[in-house]
């Protein structure tokens, strides 16, 4: 069982939660950091994968000692030893290059992967990809990210990371993709394929997380629907009043639990809620009640993906208000776009939202610059 936090620990635990959804990026990448790599008399900030998921993980404390602008200070040559000591990292972040070490530009990068439909990357890829063969050069690359940094307050502060790269260790994130010599060519299907590795390891982490048991791998219906509700910025009173709504409606079902596959199906569907909200709508407007075999039946035409009987059942017990069956589909939606984008996209400094629109600019530029001839 998991150790109930001290009052200090609680305490601390609020306010990184604060930090996580009301800080810029920056002071986030600070905080939650713990290293400083030093090469050539010149120091540079990066954070292991294991520190990124804490930052993007409401409730997981940083180490005792580190903290804002409070690092682990080692050498560069240092780096393989100290960080295969520190930590084991997911698969897709023990193949990136620097030991999967991940710096500020990563850093941002990493949250667009995580909140960026696939379709939106599909669509920007094939715009800068200028002779139309399929790949991305690292300089065609570049180009979209430093236009995306411009204009993005974050990005705008550290406009002179580009020298650091140079010289010190880069990006981790550009070695994986172009290589140590950064000569390869990068296609869409290995950004993909990237993008569904760091989504697939964050939530299997996440999973991880609920105290799956050693015997079966699975997770109580408690823990998914905290997991479910972690983003949601409710109280803690409301959500246990939730919790309760479910566990009343499962106790004729002591054997009802969640795998990881049915974990992972439900996060599936909710990378296309954008689509599902619209096939909602139209469902509304005909008059349609949102119950389970209605969502069931929009979440396998609309994202593919079966969603198990048990987990719709849960789903609708723990947002349907007053018990009637039916759901109130815009806080439905709403609280569920929080998860799927593990809040990254509410109105703070974080800059996604602001990277995001500054890739359509660049879309529309791109385009008219070459098509204006």
């Amino acid at each position: 069982k998991k150790k109930r936090p001290t009052f200090k620990d609680r305490k601390v635990i609020e306010y990184e939660n604060r930090i996580r959804s009301f800080s810029n990026p920056d002071k986030i990448f600070r905080y939650f950091a713990t290293l400083s790599v030093i090469s050539d008399g010149h120091s540079e900030v990066y954070m292991t994968p294991q520190d990124f998921l804490r930052s993007i993980t409401p409730g997981e404390m940083q180490p005792e000692g580190l903290g804002l602008d409070q690092f682990m200070h080692i050498r560069k040559e240092d780096v393989g030893e100290v960080v295969s000591v520190k930590c084991s990292s997911p698969d897709i972040f023990s193949k990136l290059g620097n030991n999967g070490l991940i710096n500020f530009t990563d850093y941002i990068f990493l949250l667009t992967v995580l909140t960026t439909p696939r379709r939106n990357f599909e669509v920007t890829f094939r715009v800068y990809d200028m002779d139309g063969d399929g790949h991305l050069s690292h300089d065609e690359f570049l180009k979209v990210e430093n236009f995306a940094f411009r204009n993005t307050t974050t990005g705008m502060k550290h406009s002179e990371r580009s020298a650091v790269d140079k010289d010190g260790m880069g990006s981790s994130l550009a070695m994986y993709f172009f290589g140590p010599h950064l000569n390869q060519r990068l296609t869409l299907q290995k950004f993909l394929d990237f993008q569904e590795k760091v989504q697939d390891a964050v939530l299997k982490l996440e999973f991880d997380r609920c105290e799956p048991d050693h015997r079966s791998g699975l997770i109580s219906i408690r823990e998914f629907c905290y997991s479910l509700l972690m983003y949601s910025g409710l109280s803690d009173n409301k959500k246990k009043k939730m919790v309760a709504r479910v566990k009343k409606h499962i106790e004729d079902k002591p054997h009802v639990s969640v795998s990881f596959d049915d974990f992972r199906n439900l996060f599936l569907a909710l990378q296309h809620l954008h689509d599902i909200d619209i096939a909602l709508t139209f469902f509304h407007a005909a008059g349609a009640p949102l119950d389970p075999t209605t969502l069931t039946h929009v979440a396998k035409t609309v994202a593919a993906v079966e969603l198990a009987d048990h987990i719709m059942q849960i789903c609708f017990k723990l947002f349907d208000e007053n018990d009637d069956g039916v759901l109130d589909d815009r806080e439905f939606v709403s609280l569920l776009k929080q998860r799927a984008t593990r809040g990254l996209t509410r109105h703070h400094d974080t800059g996604v939202s602001r990277m995001l629109s500054a890739i359509i600019r660049c879309t529309k530029q791109v385009y008219r610059e070459t098509y204006s001839d």
